[in-house]
């Protein structure tokens, strides 16, 4: 009941009784209130129970799920149920001729499921051991149709057949093969067909998901290994070069200081994704060209241009390995006039990422094994298997790094 409401009736009444008091005004308002309270107090006592219901329907979801017992006796309960609604279409209605029926099936049917799965298949044909399976197959199924006829007659029909009545004896039902094969065989194994379909579906489904999860943790811990072994390469850089500017005293070190702070945390805490914004990644880049600009005078000559239609998504530190290369075997060691030029493509279909570096003269080259670039070819072939292309242009005078992803 609406609470306005409530007071409405509260105030007819006073009205139709002509209670004039104020205590007694005071008393029915106090009991409208309690009312309300125990109206919410129940509305409450449903929640809970609601609540409680789902929360123990989930649980039992759950421990169906984990215990193949449960799993396998809910699996024959309900072949139990199919077989005993639709025997009673074929008895009439006859309740406890179709459950004894049902139930004398049912034994050999499960025992047949068992030794057909976990013994003729898991041991005999798993092993390729095929004439054994083909033995075993044609005796097992001879002895369990037979134990179905003899459940059957010895147990089912003195419960529905009024005495006094004639039984085959065991011995004349094991050589009634025809008899039993014709009619005993179909009804016993299309419930194990049922059984080894769901069995070895179930299983592979169950394998499918331990496989993916296997494989998706190891690409979890090979990219994590190779973000660790980034992380210290260009640590040790930066820091060398805030090193070399703090024995100057140089007024540049605060703000390279500043630079490597935001640059750090761009790495530590918003690079534990698999994939970050592309303009995130592109602002981490443009920290790090200010921070390394201010290494160098002049003579550098970096260019970034972006052509990007929409925002997207990458790779974490990718790009910035590629443009940490471009600047370590590039600028750095070229004592000339150094030059490195970045675009940055970026439509609904694909992006495109090309980094160019000029090169130092044979004489004063330094080999060196690009440990970047392997861990970038790693990092892509984990992220972006079959969707990416890696183009290394390494001429005399300028070297060129070209990455394309199709972003679908």
């Amino acid at each position: 009941m609406d609470k306005q409401c409530y007071f409405t009736v509260v105030y007819s009444e006073f009205k139709g009784k002509q209670y004039s008091s104020s205590k007694t005004a005071y008393l029915s308002i106090k009991h409208a209130n309690l009312s309300m309270a125990c109206i919410n107090t129940c509305s409450l006592f449903t929640f809970r129970v609601k609540y409680k219901i789902m929360s123990y329907l989930r649980i039992l979801t759950e421990s169906i799920q984990q215990k193949r017992v449960v799993k396998h006796v809910l699996f024959w309960f309900a072949i139990l149920l199919y077989a005993i609604s639709k025997n009673l279409i074929d008895q009439e209605g006859n309740l406890a001729l179709t459950f004894s029926k049902s139930l004398c099936i049912i034994v050999p049917q499960i025992l047949a499921s068992y030794y057909i799965s976990y013994f003729v298949i898991d041991e005999l044909i798993a092993k390729r051991k095929y004439i054994q399976s083909v033995f075993f197959l044609i005796i097992g199924s001879y002895f369990f149709i037979a134990l179905g006829r003899i459940l059957i007659v010895k147990v089912a029909e003195p419960i529905f057949r009024l005495p006094p009545f004639e039984q085959e004896s065991i011995f004349q039902i094991f050589l009634e093969i025809k008899y039993l094969f014709l009619f005993y065989l179909p009804s016993i194994y299309y419930t194990v067909f049922i059984f080894l379909f769901v069995k070895y579906f179930l299983n592979y489904k169950e394998v499918k998901e331990k496989e993916l999860k296997h494989k998706t943790e190891k690409i979890a811990a090979e990219l994590k290994t190779l973000k660790a072994q980034l992380n210290p390469h260009f640590l040790f850089n930066t820091l060398n070069n805030i090193y070399v500017l703090s024995l100057d005293n140089s007024p540049k070190t605060p703000k390279s200081i500043e630079k490597l702070s935001k640059i750090l945390d761009h790495v530590l805490y918003r690079c534990n994704t698999k994939y970050v914004s592309l303009s995130s990644e592109i602002e981490l880049i443009e920290n790090y060209i200010e921070l390394e600009k201010l290494r160098y005078d002049d003579r550098l000559e970096i260019n970034l241009n972006n052509h990007i239609e929409q925002d997207g998504e990458i790779a974490p530190l990718i790009l910035l390995s590629l443009v940490e290369n471009a600047f370590k075997h590039g600028a750095g060691e070229d004592s000339g006039s150094p030059k490195i030029d970045i675009d940055i493509y970026n439509t609904k279909d694909e992006f495109i990422f090309v980094i160019s570096n000029t090169v130092a003269t044979e004489s004063d080259r330094i080999e060196r094994t690009p440990i970047g670039l392997k861990n970038i070819k790693k990092q892509l072939d984990l992220i972006y298997p079959n969707r990416f292309a890696l183009h290394i242009d390494n001429s005399p005078k300028v070297f060129t790094v070209t990455i394309k992803i199709n972003n679908h």
